[in-house]
């Protein structure tokens, strides 16, 4: 990874704030009144409030930074954490400017922005419970020393949310990305225009094709221009990704979909080389799967600084987890559309692969539906659903199915605590 230049890190001559002043990324909303009314009551949302913190309650989140927060990713999280005091920096004056007036619009009074490199987010002098980089770390001329910098502000026991590109997924992006160096393509209106007819009679069968189809990177041209005329842009394998943490000096929590790496997930589990994935390291064990599957196109993982050691985690099966079902989970219980002998389909709609199926029994299926996000593990087994419950909820939350509320195991260590 190079070293930036010090110019590289000023606001001004950077340009990847050129860019982004040039094509607010993503593109501007100009209100969030849908957001709004959809918005939690009573601050935040407990699914992902617990998918990154199993162990803490929501009310301990005060502080939030959004590093690098585009146009209007500040706002929206301001929305949904109105207890919390959030903070939002970019290096595109245009981009602040859209989230000054998103904030005035909807007067949203705990949010914070200012045109800042994330190199500097020491000069705003506090710490932040959460830190979130999503789709910029990848962009910067240093990002070990970006991501370095984030790790400097995290309070105590706070994570970080991480996005970087992801190579094998986005081989189209990079194809067309050197095809446009080549003819000296810029990020003019008329270059662009032209662009756009030109991928119109892109061949069949080229890599770019799926995500033409599936992404929102390429509907207005703004995001086309952010996809395949970026100055700067790299991509992280898993491997690359977890020495870039490690060099930031953070730690692995969990990705923030996990299914999609595992190698008990989907249809590689059925393959006669799932003995010798579970046998590799669990780190290998998601290279080896990002390697088989071939169109993650990004990696978003929760990350915690190297000298916690327990942040983040968490034991599913613990008979004190109270495991919650996520929005997005779905239950197919046709059997004409089921394998023989098989009560339904646990699916995550959230996934990007189709072949992320959680198949369960007629007493799994009664625990899934049991499962409340109030009633314990422990409390659950005594209910005679028929099934290992503890066992099942790990499998629902290796699936993405569930996520754990761990508090109660805090609560149960300090009444046992004799001090």
């Amino acid at each position: 990874m190079a070293g930036a230049r010090p110019s590289d890190t000023d606001a001004g001559s950077d340009p990847i704030a050129t860019f982004y002043d040039r094509h607010p990324y993503p593109p501007p909303v100009d209100d969030l009144d849908a957001l709004a009314s959809s918005a939690p009551a009573g601050g935040g949302d407990r699914v992902g409030h617990h998918l990154v913190w199993p162990a803490r309650r929501p009310e301990e989140i005060r502080s939030i930074l959004v590093a690098g927060c585009g146009t209007s990713q500040a706002a929206r999280h301001a929305l949904r954490n109105p207890e919390a005091e959030v903070v939002g920096i970019d290096v595109s004056a245009t981009s602040i400017e859209h989230t000054r007036r998103l904030a005035a619009r909807h007067d949203i009074g705990n949010l914070t922005v200012e045109q800042l490199p994330i190199e500097r987010a020491g000069t705003l002098d506090r710490q932040f419970d959460h830190v979130l980089a999503t789709g910029v770390i990848h962009h910067l001329a240093d990002p070990v020393g970006g991501l370095r910098a984030l790790r400097d502000v995290l309070a105590p026991g706070g994570a970080v949310t991480l996005m970087v590109y992801a190579p094998y997924g986005r081989t189209g992006v990079y194809l067309m990305q050197e095809y446009c160096r080549r003819l000296g393509l810029e990020a003019t209106p008329a270059d662009i225009a032209d662009l756009v007819d030109a991928l119109r009679e892109l061949p069949t069968g080229h890599p770019l094709s799926r995500l033409l189809r599936e992404t929102r990177d390429f509907r207005d041209d703004d995001a086309l221009a952010d996809a395949l005329l970026n100055p700067r842009d790299r991509a992280y394998s898993v491997p690359e990704l977890f020495d870039l943490l490690a060099a930031a000096g953070l730690r692995f929590g969990r990705w923030q979909r996990q299914a999609p790496y595992l190698p008990d997930c989907g249809t590689i589990s059925e393959t006669p080389h799932a003995p010798r994935l579970a046998a590799l390291p669990p780190a290998e064990q998601y290279a080896a799967v990002e390697l088989f599957r071939g169109t993650l196109d990004r990696h978003t993982v929760i990350a915690f600084a190297d000298d916690d050691p327990t942040g983040g985690r968490v034991d599913p099966s613990h008979p004190a987890s109270v495991p919650i079902v996520v929005p997005t989970a779905t239950v197919v219980d046709d059997r004409s559309r089921l394998p023989h002998g098989v009560a339904a389909a646990l699916i995550n709609r959230a996934h990007p692969a189709n072949d992320l199926v959680l198949f369960v029994d007629e007493p799994e299926l009664r625990t899934f539906r049991a499962l409340d996000g109030e009633t314990s593990v422990a409390e659950l087994s005594t209910w005679g659903t028929g099934t290992d419950v503890g066992g099942f909820v790990r499998r629902c939350w290796r699936h993405d199915l569930v996520v754990v509320d761990a508090t109660r195991h805090r609560d149960d260590d300090r009444d046992q605590d004799p001090t």
